[in-house]
């Protein structure tokens, strides 16, 4: 049994109400529920996380025991070299979630400084991409359990 932290990021609180058209009407809660269903269904526990503020994501990141992190930093996935100083901290395996394309958006939204510290990014897909990213996280951690 494993640990999966999910750190959700700003702006993801509003997720439901918040520009539908492009992220849906799916609530943060509503992922969260499924999120913790299919980690507690193969066996896992799974945290999740939500802050509009940068620094408490770092804080997060080195303070968890999480044996993999899931992240969606929302806007900070453009700018924030904190955050991805502090994945590339601890040595954890993180995947990088968005619910839209970034790289079908505008322009600024198309570079992100967290991918090159992370195993690997799942977008576009919508809410489902946070599924995907717990699937492959599972099966990461399975990975190196086995070796």
């Amino acid at each position: 049994m494993g640990k999966i932290l999910v750190i959700h990021g700003p702006n993801l609180n509003l997720l439901g109400t918040r520009e539908v058209e492009i992220y849906g009407k799916t609530t943060l809660e509503e992922i969260n529920e499924n999120l913790e269903r299919s980690a507690e269904e193969a066996g896992h526990e799974l945290e999740t996380f939500q802050s509009n503020h940068e620094g408490e994501i770092v804080d997060k990141i080195q303070e968890t025991d999480a044996q993999i992190i899931l992240i969606n930093p929302a806007a900070f996935t453009h700018y924030s070299v904190a955050i991805r100083e502090a994945i590339a901290s601890v040595d954890i395996p993180t995947i990088e979630v968005h619910i839209s394309n970034i790289y079908a958006r505008e322009e600024f939204r198309q570079q992100s400084v967290i991918a090159p510290v992370t195993v690997g990014q799942i977008a576009g897909f919508g809410p489902e991409s946070y599924y995907r990213a717990l699937e492959a996280a599972i099966r990461l951690m399975e990975s190196e359990s086995s070796r």
